[in-house]
């Protein structure tokens, strides 16, 4: 996002001159994080030590730290899909360390006295900093400069992702730099990181897992981050999972609810078919018991006609006995 300043004008070589004139430090009261690149500033931070000198006060608080420059907080929805994931994505991460601090799009201010020296990263991480809300960041206020920048590139924004903000960040002391690109327009990889070694930056390797993402690691977040297509994701190695915002996450958790709201149907259909089932069963069992007592009975009675059958043709065969023998 942007970046002002009166007197950073032109691009912090990562380089052999990285030094800042003497003369400029003494015109500003630049308060920068311990691990600063400068060499001058270090010796005016040790002479500041030994003559008891302090920081320059705002003119008595007099003066106003804006905190909006005015410019949209993304160029299109290529760039603010992944500027509001990472943000959202990264605060539920680390919700619950207090001395996390995730923000984006946020004015940081790096010299005290001066408010137009300040630059709005689109999403940094400060690890040792307090995670509460913030309107603006003063780096003289807080504990330390972020550890961890991500720019969204994009087609106004290019030329000071890859020139003046990577000289800054490394004076500021950023351990890390990604860039993204979701367009693929801009960067060649369209995602890029580098990691600040004795003030100067180095690439971090960024592969190819062979299906068209790009995987970088970043070890200030313990995170990978992956460009597929142009949309940006973070994943956690270690769980083996992609991190989600509080949004995804709650669509999950409705899609994960409706899931189980359609199983526990299909058990209650399921166990009414076999009640049905059982009941058709004891139906049949009771139905057969019947029958089968019914059938007993009518052999039973069958049996009985049969025995008095066999009495009464016995009785006629007498009677017709005795007849002949009377004849």
């Amino acid at each position: 996002m942007a970046l002002r300043s009166a007197s950073y004008n032109r691009p912090m070589s990562v380089g052999k001159d990285r030094s800042v004139s003497t003369k400029a430090q003494s015109q500003r009261a630049c308060i920068l994080p311990k691990r600063t690149i400068s060499a001058n500033v270090r010796w005016m931070q040790s002479a500041a030590q030994a003559s008891d000198m302090i920081p320059i006060p705002d003119h008595a608080n007099d003066l106003f730290y804006p905190d909006t420059d005015g410019r949209p907080m993304a160029e299109s929805d290529f760039q603010r899909e992944p500027l509001s994931y990472a943000i959202s994505a990264l605060r539920r991460f680390f919700h619950d360390q207090d001395d996390i601090y995730v923000s984006g799009n946020l004015l940081i201010y790096y010299e005290q006295g001066n408010p137009k020296a300040s630059v709005a990263p689109d999403v940094f991480v400060v690890r040792g900093a307090p995670g509460h809300d913030r309107r603006i960041y003063k780096l003289w206020e807080e504990p330390k400069a972020p550890d961890f920048v991500l720019e969204i590139t994009s087609n106004s924004s290019v030329s000071e992702d890859q020139g003046i903000k990577r000289g800054l960040y490394a004076f500021l002391g950023i351990e890390e730099y990604w860039q993204i690109d979701p367009t693929g327009d801009y960067l060649i990889p369209s995602l890029q990181g580098l990691r600040l070694t004795e003030g100067n930056y180095w690439p971090i390797p960024v592969r190819d897992s062979g299906d068209g993402t790009l995987i970088g690691a970043s070890t200030v977040l313990g995170l990978e981050l992956r460009n597929t297509g142009g949309q940006l994701h973070f994943h956690d190695p270690i769980q083996d999972r992609t991190l989600l915002t509080y949004a995804e996450l709650a669509q999950a958790a409705e899609i994960a609810e409706r899931g189980r709201e359609i199983a526990e149907r299909a058990r209650r259909i399921a166990e009414r078919g076999y009640q049905n089932a059982e009941q058709a069963r004891e139906t049949a069992e009771r139905r057969a018991e019947t029958e089968a007592r019914q059938r007993a009975a009518a052999e039973a009675r069958a049996d009985v006609e049969a025995r008095q059958r066999a009495a009464a043709e016995a009785r006629i065969a007498e009677l017709e006995k005795s007849l002949r023998n009377q004849r």
